[in-house]
């Protein structure tokens, strides 16, 4: 999963850094979990030093967590949805 050609729509081109877009597309494919859900879901924090990120999916349970220092730190929810043929990323308000 997460091997095909990756997309993103408006909601997130216009709110999250590309920094955390190549972030989140990253810890998707460095998860260390026997299988991959088709839905990801990342919750972006500002934090007083920077990105508060907490990277889950249903099943198998997974949770990853990790801060950065950032000057462009935002406060959103992020879904990345495979459906086998594309993966898109888009923001919670958009599903």
């Amino acid at each position: 999963m997460f091997e095909n050609p990756k997309y993103i729509t408006r909601g997130v081109q216009g709110e999250i850094p590309d920094s955390l877009m190549l972030l989140m597309w990253q810890m998707i494919a460095a998860m260390q979990t026997s299988q991959k859900d088709y839905l990801q879901v990342f919750t972006l924090t500002k934090t007083p030093t920077g990105q508060h990120i907490v990277h889950t999916q249903e099943q198998p349970p997974y949770r990853y967590e990790l801060d950065m220092h950032c000057k462009c730190a935002v406060d959103a929810k992020v879904y990345v949805i495979d459906d086998e043929t594309h993966s898109t990323m888009l923001l919670d308000s958009e599903y």
